[in-house]
């Protein structure tokens, strides 16, 4: 027996007809020949964009905006350290009297100011 194979636009209308709520899902599966569980994992697929016929970049642009989100984390983390470091640093010079000139910025950093 040949098996039948669908393209995402078929599948598509048939979902956007179940969500739009024009039929049933007993009348799409007898209408379109289909079986309810088919029909159902179309939905899932429709739900997830895997119906979409530009899928990839909804999840390249979701799988992107997680890196970000990871290297704005790991960035932040770094620079809080840095500036615990610069702070320390200036605090051991300070009471040691170092005699380098204190300048505006490692004062402000000693502050807490340095971005």
């Amino acid at each position: 027996m040949k098996r039948r194979r669908f393209t995402p636009e078929f599948k598509r209308s048939i979902i956007e007809q179940l969500l739009s709520e024009t039929a049933n899902p007993v009348e799409l599966c007898r209408r379109f020949n289909v079986s309810s569980g088919l029909l159902f994992t179309w939905k899932k697929h429709y739900a997830q964009g895997k119906l979409d016929s530009d899928p990839s970049r909804e999840v390249e642009l979701e799988a992107r905006v997680r890196d970000l989100e990871r290297m704005l984390g790991k960035l932040t983390l770094e620079n809080e350290f840095l500036k615990k470091a610069l702070r320390n640093s200036l605090k051991q010079s300070e009471k040691k009297g170092s005699s380098l000139p204190t300048t505006a910025a490692s004062y402000a950093a000693l502050k807490g100011g340095v971005n």
